[in-house]
């Protein structure tokens, strides 16, 4: 299996400019003098990614109170992100990656294990990046499951 370059806390956030659901572009660098939990998916309206979506929405205002913005990232095209934020009622932005440049870039691109075969794809991860877009946390590999104790993992280290 190829190894994806992995980012790890005190690495400095790739930068990134990509499309929100509306086309209107979103940049890390909007987010600097603040915290922000960035987060790759494999694909919206999928039931893991929407567990995944509804997690961190059902948890925006713990996070947003304790100084964190959420921003969720895909290969999905713009349009497939506006359907699944209308769907699910998301009120935080998510971007479209399409040519996978800065999944890569985070290392939330590559092979991977699924069901027991190597596969290339987008490679569940969440992180946090500190006020001067440091990474703070990396986790690789999240299962959407646990995404409510990660949320409050994530809020108990920096409450």
């Amino acid at each position: 299996m190829t190894e994806t370059t992995r980012l790890a806390p005190g690495d400095k956030a790739p930068a990134f400019s990509l499309p929100d659901a509306d086309g209107k572009k979103v940049s890390l660098a909007d987010y600097k003098g603040r915290r922000v939990v960035v987060y790759f998916y494999p694909a919206a309206s999928t039931p893991g990614c929407t567990k995944q979506a509804c997690d961190f929405r059902d948890n925006l205002r713990d996070l947003n109170d304790a100084g964190f913005d959420v921003v969720g990232i895909s290969p999905d095209p713009p349009a497939k992100l506006a359907k699944f934020r209308d769907t699910e009622k998301l009120t935080f932005p998510l971007l479209s990656d399409p040519d996978r440049k800065v999944l890569t870039a985070w290392g939330a691109y590559g092979e991977k294990q699924m069901y027991g075969k190597t596969v290339t794809g987008v490679i569940r991860s969440t992180f946090v990046v500190d006020e001067k877009g440091k990474i703070a946390v990396a986790q690789y590999n999240v299962k959407a499951a646990h995404t409510t104790s990660k949320i409050k993992q994530i809020l108990g280290q920096f409450g």
